[in-house]
């Protein structure tokens, strides 16, 4: 498994719509999809602090690392 993107549970929390928070981060929908989804092979730190500054959380809320065992 890896690392989980626990982004849907945090917007969820908030009561936000990705295209809501992809506005107001700056990122497309589309890009926005590709990391909820983890297809993702980075993320920007700014893209990050951004996440969680609108989000009102902490990187560890979105990023989770499950062994693969």
């Amino acid at each position: 498994m890896g690392i989980i993107i626990n982004l849907d549970k945090i917007l969820e929390r908030e009561g936000m719509k990705s295209n809501e928070l992809a506005e107001k981060i700056g990122i497309t929908t589309a890009n926005l999809s590709i990391l909820k989804t983890g297809k993702a092979k980075a993320i920007r730190f700014s893209t990050l602090e951004a996440i969680c500054k609108i989000l009102n959380c902490q990187p560890g809320d979105i990023l989770e690392y499950l062994d693969e065992k």
